[in-house]
């Protein structure tokens, strides 16, 4: 599907970092690959993966849109994307890889300097999604971990009975209730074996687990029955009952998330569908990604700690812990960033060429260019539907959203697109796509409803955050491009007339204060309407590259709100904190090379690893600030280009 990238940066593609080999490599490579190919068959590839085709597909979460929004009154259908997206087969390497052929590479987004003077050397990243670790930083500086499953005691939570005492069938029938699925207006559940004791277990059972519902106990033919209905109508779904909840706790139950393989708003999809609730009552920092094991803090709306605990009995990849009851929800971005612990497999490089690596990314730091996730994996990359947006053509916009592409996708989707450029109907096109909510599919159903003259209205029903996407990727273009040029101009070092943040103000740094600043000081300009430029030539580039682009880099606002751009200021080097390493050694592909949070709290012990193991890995930890991408830290101390395309065919090369 189209790529809908989130915009929190701790996102990274599944790759295998390969140098195209040196004449040093090629002594050895039949070797390596003689031990790859009785290693695949020692294991029978059990793990899902072999050792060298980590790149076989590209992560599933780059090629579905993100789910920022869910759409109403679309419950079936979204289920129906969800199958057609779990059962759809991936290509093999070879076709996977060409394919790629048209996708995009580092320098065709400005991405092409380096700070470290190491020579580079290979590595596979996230042979394993448990290779490569996230824990959040919360804005108290404290690192998210999942280390305590108990819950807070409180008188008011209802009984573990709760839980167990209404059938499947209940649950099914209530569950349709609360939804209005049907034209029922009230579910009758009969007690069985009636005590006053059981029935207030079933009153307290309905109301905590279908929020929304009221219940009453009536005698029918002798018989007692708990009745079940609507509170509030439609209204209640949204806002779980305000009068159950004691007044002395906190509003918000914040909690830890460890989840394994899902990204952020997948994981809060799936916990809203478990606890029936709408997934906007949940909040938090940063979303985190697919394709890793990630640790974050989470907050939602009037759900006891105990229904959250109780999740950890039926959710796979997902467990919820670290409890406690506050009074305010969790907003986007207000993170001090991201603690990661990343193992890099089969790695090449001497020991003197990983301790320079590693110095050098603990002493001078690497340039922050936003990762090529920020631009899409196929060939339209995402900064030219920006640009289009930018230049207010709504017929490019349209046309580069939907006409036919080469490259990795869907095959409904390339149906979807074939269809859309021989008819221009929408309603043709979308028949030929049963996955409703990508972005194709949305821009189709709004030019379904608004018309072909009316593209503008029909882009709006694409959600806010995807449509910022494009023009946010189109300014991390021109930032990554700038800076490339910016560092080839000038080197690692402060000149007159860069900028430079006093609190929150850019200023330019003047010849006589030069001395006072390193390059670690320097910002550059996101452009937009509110920001100022370098003094040097590189302030020039940029207007010469918008105007190439058909843009006035003094005309930043657009004349629909939503698209004007206010600009920011980034740092051009980061120095990550907290930087560790250690080369282990290791036989076996499938074992874990570290203990996870979950595997401290279940008490598995550190994995046994030989002294002499065939293969060496490198194990590095490092924490980043928000909005600065783990993948290009990695790549200064690979001296790799981190993109689909590139891993892809190094790697079906090596394999050949």
């Amino acid at each position: 599907l189209h790529c809908a990238l989130n915009m929190e940066t701790v996102e990274m593609n599944s790759v295998s970092l390969k140098r195209p080999r040196s004449e040093d490599d090629v002594a050895n490579a039949d070797e390596i690959k003689r031990q790859k190919i009785s290693e695949k068959s020692k294991t029978g590839n059990n793990s899902g993966q072999s050792v060298e085709t980590v790149t076989d597909q590209p992560d599933k979460s780059l090629l579905e849109d993100t789910k920022n929004e869910i759409i109403p009154n679309e419950e079936s259908e979204e289920q129906e994307d969800e199958e057609l997206e779990d059962s759809d087969e991936d290509g093999d390497p070879e076709s996977f890889a060409d394919m790629m052929k048209h996708g995009l590479t580092e320098s065709d987004v400005g991405i092409t300097k380096f700070v470290s003077s190491h020579k580079g050397f290979s590595g596979i990243l996230k042979e394993r999604y448990s290779d490569f670790v996230v824990h959040e930083i919360g804005k108290d500086g404290r690192v998210s971990h999942l280390d305590d499953f108990s819950v807070p005691v409180d008188d008011e939570d209802p009984s573990e009975e709760t839980f167990t005492v209404l059938s499947d069938e209940d649950k099914q029938r209530l569950e349709e209730l609360q939804l209005l699925k049907n034209k029922e207006t009230s579910v009758a559940i009969e007690v069985i074996e009636d005590t006053k004791e059981k029935r207030t277990v079933i009153h307290q059972a309905v109301k905590s687990l279908f929020p929304g519902l009221e219940t009453k106990t009536e005698d029918r033919d002798g018989k007692k029955y708990i009745i079940a209905y609507h509170a509030a109508g439609k209204k209640a779904l949204a806002n779980p009952r305000k009068h159950s909840w004691p007044k002395s706790r906190g509003s918000y139950c914040h909690f830890v998330l460890y989840k394994e393989n899902k990204d952020t708003m997948d994981a809060i999809n799936v916990l809203s569908k478990f606890l029936r609730v709408k997934p906007n009552i949940f909040s938090y920092m940063g979303t985190k990604d697919k394709r890793a094991i990630t640790v974050q803090e989470i907050a939602v709306l009037r759900i006891t700690a105990q229904r959250l605990a109780h999740l950890n009995k039926c959710l796979m990849n997902f467990k919820l812990g670290n409890f406690s009851y506050k009074n305010h929800p969790l907003k986007l971005g207000e993170l001090q960033g991201n603690h990661f612990t990343v193992v890099l497999r089969n790695i090449t490089g001497t020991d003197d060429q990983i301790e320079q690596a590693m110095h050098s990314l603990r002493e001078i730091g690497f340039i922050n260019y936003y990762g090529m996730q920020r631009f899409g994996t196929t060939a339209v990359p995402t900064y030219q539907i920006g640009r289009a947006i930018l230049q207010n053509n709504w017929n490019e916009v349209m046309d580069l959203i939907l006409k036919p592409r080469p490259g990795a996708e869907k095959g409904y989707l390339v149906k979807c697109r074939e269809e859309w450029a021989k008819t221009k109907d929408p309603a043709a096109a979308l028949k030929k796509l049963p996955v409703k909510r990508c972005v194709e599919g949305q821009l189709l159903r709004g030019l379904l409803k608004y018309g072909m003259k009316n593209i503008i209205s029909a882009f709006g029903i694409i959600p806010r955050n995807n449509r910022l996407m494009y023009i946010h990727s189109y300014q991390s273009y021109v930032w990554n491009n700038m800076v490339s040029k910016r560092i080839e101009e000038y080197g690692l070092r402060a000149v007159p007339g860069d900028l430079t943040l006093k609190g929150a103000t850019a200023v330019h740094i003047e010849e006589g204060d030069v001395d006072n600043y390193t390059i670690h000081d320097v910002v550059m300009p996101l452009p937009g309407f509110d920001v100022i430029y370098p003094k040097h030539k590189i302030g020039e580039a940029y207007k010469e590259m918008l105007v190439a682009d058909n843009l006035d880099i003094n005309n930043m606002r657009h004349k629909i709100r939503d698209y004007s751009l206010s600009g920011a200021y980034r740092k051009i080097i980061i120095r990550p904190q907290n930087v560790n390493w250690e080369v282990v050694a290791y036989d076996d592909p499938r074992i874990p090379l570290f203990t996870t949070d979950l595997d401290k709290l279940e008490g598995k012990p550190l994995p046994v690893l030989p002294t002499d193991g065939k293969f060496r890995a490198l194990k590095m930890e490092f924490s980043l600030p928000p909005s600065t991408y783990a993948t290009m830290a990695i790549r200064e101390v690979l001296k790799m280009d981190t993109s689909i395309k590139n891993q892809t065919q190094l790697n079906t090369t090596w394999l050949r």
